[in-house]
Order: structure tokens, then sequence, then C-alpha cells
């Protein structure tokens, strides 16, 4: 069975990149070697491999993919060194349009 893996690297910049790949390895050598002069990690070397996590289901991978790209820097790390607490904290709502925010008397 195939494996797939999504990853989150931390770049020299202190931003982050979140990929997915059927080869970790391989693609982990690939942004260090920076083969690619239009990849967001190009120019951000060296990246150090923050999380990883397996699929057996490419769809299950990118959808994953997906959220992770859409979360804060904080959030990633905090995935990152399975700091949960901090994780669901970060996950909150703190619009202040959220019924946490709103008076009670309406």
């Amino acid at each position: 069975m195939k494996q797939y893996y999504i990853y989150i690297l931390e770049c020299a910049d202190g931003l982050s990149y979140t990929g997915v790949t059927n080869d970790i390895n391989r693609r982990l050598k690939e942004h260090e070697a920076g083969l690619n002069q239009s990849c967001f990690t190009y120019k951000r070397r060296p990246v150090t491999l923050l999380f990883s996590q397996e699929f057996n289901n490419i769809d299950q991978a990118i959808s994953f993919e997906k959220k992770l790209k859409k979360w804060s820097s904080q959030k990633k790390k905090a995935l990152a060194h399975e700091d949960f607490d901090l994780l669901q904290t970060l996950a909150e709502c703190r619009n202040v349009s959220h019924s946490d925010f709103k008076p009670e008397d309406e």
C-alpha cells in the first residue's frame, strides 16, 4: 500500500511551509538542495522538519494539508510540539461577533 505524508517545515527566516509527498526523505532532500528556484523554501534554507504525518489515502493527505495551510504559524508549531492545550486555545474563535463575546442580555 502506498504511503503519503503531509509535512511542516520551519524555514531559516522563521516562516513555515506545508506540503504533501509520497516520499518524505526525498522531498526533504529536494527542499534542502534547492532544486526548484521558484519554490517557497528556496531562499529560506536551511529548513527543519517540524512535523509529519503518514496517510494511506492521498485524498485524506491533501485534505489535511489544505487545512494546515490555513493555520497560523503558532498553531502549526503547537501541533508539531504536541501542545494540544495551546492548539485548542489557538483554534478558538476570537472574533468580536463570536457568541462568547456577545452581551448576555441579547
